[in-house]
């Protein structure tokens, strides 16, 4: 079984998070870059399956900046057995359809049985591009999944939604996305850490994809007009009870058209 797993690095999710307002793009320097806990997830779910059936290999696959880097070291320290980071100064800025797209590109370098993503990135919140990318490699997609198995020429999972629980299935090759409800990432181990030092890191440009840059980013599906910083928030009223607290609360909520 052949295994790609979908990587992708996002700034912290805890610390704060700014648009450059010039481009409308997000401002990297202003956080700390991290590896997405749902990719891990997703990594986990193929690991498990790799270390119960032996002759599995797993691939990690992003495509971001050169920092990315970090986030395939990570999944490589974690268990998998070679990254592959599309790097190229022209993908700045992609949205979700020219990120599908350029992914579809880079897959076929490397055999696959199963491709896995987290449903949506913690930074876009788009959870489109595990589709996208299904239709652009003509195969099945299953997603949402809180869990996944596998079997021979078939993947399968549990998906659930306020209606209640779907199991559903499809035969191999496939996509398919994970929620947050899947297994918990394990951490890396000190030999894992050391070992993905040797294991095999592939960066590829557009070029090398057989892709220009007009070619990649054209059909942009998404446009920004304009960013702007988010308005400094205005202090609150204090009300201090001198016995009238309750007269004063109620004529701030009618002031404010609340009651």
């Amino acid at each position: 079984m052949k295994i790609v797993v979908l990587m992708k690095q996002v700034p912290d999710t805890y610390g704060e998070r700014r648009l450059d307002t010039q481009t409308g793009r997000v401002d990297r320097g202003s956080s700390e870059a991290i590896v997405d806990e749902i990719s891990e997830r997703a990594l986990e779910v193929a690991l498990r399956y790799k270390d119960s059936h032996k002759g599995t290999h797993v691939t990690v696959l992003t495509m971001g900046p050169a920092s990315a880097n970090a986030a395939l070291r990570k999944g490589l320290s974690m268990g998998a057995d070679a990254a592959i980071h599309v790097l190229d100064d022209a993908l700045v800025g992609a949205d979700m359809g020219q990120t599908a797209a350029v992914l579809a590109a880079a897959l076929p370098r490397n055999e696959y049985d199963l491709v896995i993503a987290g449903n949506e990135s913690t930074d876009g919140r788009g959870g489109a591009v595990p589709a996208m990318l299904a239709e652009h490699l003509n195969l099945p997609h299953l997603s949402f999944l809180d869990s996944v198995e596998l079997s021979v020429g078939e993947v399968s999972g549990e998906r659930v939604s306020e209606y209640g629980s779907l199991d559903v299935r499809a035969p191999l090759p496939a996509v398919v996305s994970i929620t947050e409800r899947a297994a918990e990432a394990r951490f890396p181990n000190f030999k894992g850490i050391m070992t993905a030092k040797r294991k095999p890191l592939s960066v590829v440009s557009l070029a090398e994809l057989g892709l220009g840059p007009a070619e990649a980013l054209a059909g942009a599906r998404s446009v920004v007009l304009c960013a702007s910083a988010r308005p400094a928030r205005a202090a609150g009223t204090k009300i201090v009870d001198e016995g009238n607290a309750g007269e004063q609360l109620a004529e701030f909520l009618a002031a404010n058209r609340l009651i």
